[in-house]
């Protein structure tokens, strides 16, 4: 074991869980101090600037960027050896993210279309959030903006820093699963995506805990980001009558399928217990929930409004 693996095994679980947790506070407030000077720009270019194609790609990029600073702010602060996390899992990981992930987009995207419905009958007006062009030579700029990058940067953060130092912190594995799944959820904001992106984060997390790494939970994420800007691009946004049929069908049969295997038989890293240490975790982490909370009240609030 090299020096610096083998200072990072011996760093106490509470100043794995406080780094993580600085972690996500930083991912949460630079956001929005980057959105900030963001919307100076925009004001003093006038009304146009905000629908003009490089801010549609910037407002898609600079989050990312934020993640990455983030991250990069981690792995100084723990001393974790970058490469750890991103080592590679067993082959049948990679099918069973790619399963997943069709039945994610499919099966409980369905649910989720028909939860967003209810919602609207309430009087809730989604929120939208402009695309960069997927035209032509723009589709593959905007795969490596709005699927890629988020695809690495969000995973290194829910599933490698999070989910991994919980786990690794003692917690155990639903708590892990669970607690990983709400902040990721929390974290993007939107209350018409809360269920959906609640239970993708759980499942991502599972994974991860399964595998040991963000590799198979990389390609999960960018798989659904990717088919939804081709989708997008060919005008197959929905599906109706028997394809649409045919896929929730086939989407729940690989989500449940899936979900069987890790629960049930793949169960080597299962760790019963709580969240030990939680109280270190929550306190770093604060400032990036208290962000989250605000803009998650903030957007259900105008959503009702309709603002």
């Amino acid at each position: 074991m090299n020096e610096v693996s083998e200072t990072v095994a011996v760093l106490p679980p509470a100043d794995r869980l406080k780094e993580s947790g600085i972690a996500f506070s930083l991912a949460a407030l630079l956001p929005v101090l980057v959105s900030l000077v963001l919307s100076v720009l925009v004001a003093a270019m006038g009304e146009g600037a905000q629908n003009a194609v490089w801010y549609r790609y910037l407002a898609y990029f600079l989050p990312q960027l934020c993640f990455a600073l983030s991250a990069a702010v981690y792995f100084r602060r723990a001393r974790h050896p970058f490469p750890e996390m991103y080592r590679g899992a067993k082959w049948h990981y990679y099918l069973i993210a790619l399963f997943m992930q069709l039945g994610l987009l499919f099966a409980l995207g369905e649910l989720n279309t028909l939860f967003i419905g209810w919602l609207e009958k309430l009087g809730y007006t989604s929120s939208e959030s402009p695309l960069p062009p997927l035209e032509g030579g723009w589709l593959a700029l905007s795969l490596f903006v709005v699927a890629l990058l988020p695809a690495i940067f969000e995973e290194t953060l829910f599933r490698g820093i999070l989910a991994r130092n919980m786990h690794g912190a003692g917690w155990g594995t639903w708590v892990t699963i669970l607690v990983s799944g709400a902040m990721f959820s929390l974290f993007h904001g939107r209350p018409e995506q809360t269920v959906y992106q609640f239970l993708c984060g759980c499942c991502f997390a599972l994974i991860a805990v399964r595998s040991g790494s963000v590799l198979p939970t990389v390609l999960s994420h960018f798989l659904n980001n990717a088919l939804i800007l081709v989708l997008s691009a060919l005008g197959l946004e929905t599906f109706s009558g028997t394809v649409g049929i045919v896929l929730i069908a086939v989407g729940a049969v690989l989500l449940a399928g899936s979900l069987v295997f890790l629960i049930f038989f793949d169960k080597k890293t299962n760790r019963k217990g709580g969240a030990p240490r939680a109280g270190v975790f929550f306190l770093a982490a604060a400032v990036g929930l208290v962000i989250c909370a605000v803009q998650w009240a903030s957007m259900l609030l105008l959503g009702f409004a309709n603002v």
